[in-house]
């Protein structure tokens, strides 16, 4: 991981990305597979025991996703247009796991039909219309757990269910002739608390103890989810910090004989391998003695920076030009007020920027493209490129 602004502006995928962002139009995101590959290997080998299942909504390139194909990775879908985009490249059933808990029962049936026998779900209800729609299926409960602190992201409150809920589930998918095959938990996109996993793993370690000893089920799976950082401003660990502490944690509930480990990587794959290129479009001041500049880019939230929402990611920037910096606010394009990227917190940007100069935003390369717009105020979709 780089951990230095500096580092990434001396980088060779800075130099091979900038020298192709140089022929194209602003704004679009220039993902370097070669950084791309690079994480993948780092996660597989400080994961190995872990099968892992990329999050195919943080960035759906067909580029990525043949890599991933290829090094005989699975893939965590969220609808059956991702899994459409998954079969295209030749990709088995057996590979998917449909994990979002939310959905049609005649997207079920499809998944069902093209060979997808690994499902996640929270309620009595999913779970019902999945017996009839996907019958005999593994299913894996998702559970709360805690980590909406520390994420710069969090994903609590819509997803998973309690402790003796997710139990009550087991039950019931028994009964109905599923599998109830494991547990799954999500502790927060861009997770800086390693102890949000050690909290999540007893939790499950639980419902494994209480299945098998009140009930005869035995659970064969935990999904530890995503939530891997990637190289934001705010300081994380190395992904071999989380992956040591997180291997102590299994063992520590689970022992020598661990369960079958399923990861869901979506960030941490792809963030760091791209870089958003944005051009300034203005300049302006709000009044004569007013202490900050507004800098206005033709990318902004609905450009596919969404995640600058309550400025909770906030990205590492690079400008070519030099000289004296003075804090900014940055705002997106659009005719909305809504599209104010960082008013609170300040970028120190040249004194002499001006509108046709670039900015570059680093590890853009997951939830940028997923997140942009069709036509909000005409601007077409944020356009991608892997290189």
């Amino acid at each position: 991981m780089i951990s230095k602004p500096e580092d990434y502006y001396r980088s060779d995928a800075f130099q091979r990305i900038k020298s192709f962002a140089d022929k194209q139009e602003t704004p679009c995101v220039i993902v370097d597979t070669q950084t791309f590959s690079r994480q993948l290997d780092e996660l597989m080998e400080n994961f190995p025991f872990a099968k892992v299942y990329y999050a195919i909504k943080a960035n759906p390139a067909v580029e990525l996703l043949t890599i991933l194909r290829d090094r005989g990775c699975n893939f965590d879908v969220a609808s059956r247009y991702e899994l459409d985009k998954v079969l295209a490249l030749g990709v088995t059933g057996d590979r998917i796991s449909y994990g979002n808990t939310i959905k049609k029962a005649a997207d079920i049936r499809y998944f069902y039909e093209n060979g997808v026998r690994l499902f996640a779900t929270d309620s009595e209800a999913d779970l019902r219309v999945l017996a009839k729609a996907a019958p005999g299926s593994k299913v894996f409960i998702r559970i709360l757990t805690e980590g909406s602190q520390t994420a710069d992201w969090p994903l609590s409150r819509k997803f998973g269910c309690q402790t003796d809920m997710a139990m009550d589930l087991c039950l019931l998918a028994r009964d109905l002739g599923l599998v109830p095959y494991g547990v799954s938990f999500h502790v927060g996109s861009q997770q800086r608390d390693i102890g949000a996993w050690d909290s999540a793993i007893a939790k499950v370690k639980v419902i494994f103890e209480r299945m098998l000893e009140e009930d005869g089920i035995q659970l064969k799976m935990i999904n530890l989810g995503g939530g891997f950082p990637a190289n934001y401003i705010s300081r994380t660990n190395e992904l071999h910090t989380y992956a040591e502490e997180i291997t102590r944690y299994l063992h520590e509930d689970f022992g020598d004989d661990l369960p079958e480990i399923i990861l869901e990587p979506g960030r941490s794959l792809v963030a760091n391998a791209g870089i958003l290129v944005s051009e300034v479009v203005l300049v302006s001041r709000k009044d004569r003695n007013s202490l900050h500049r507004w800098v206005f880019t033709d990318v902004g939230k609905f450009g596919g920076l969404i995640e600058t929402m309550d400025e909770s990611i906030k990205y590492p920037l690079y400008v070519e030009k030099l000289g004296e910096l003075e804090e900014v606010v940055l705002a997106g394009p659009t005719c909305d007020s809504a599209d104010i990227l960082y008013e609170d917190y300040k970028y120190a940007l040249p004194l002499n920027l001006a509108a046709g100069d670039r900015i570059y935003w680093f590890s853009t390369g997951a939830y940028t493209t997923t997140y942009s717009a069709i036509e909000f105020n005409g601007f077409p979709p944020l356009k991608s490129f892997c290189i």
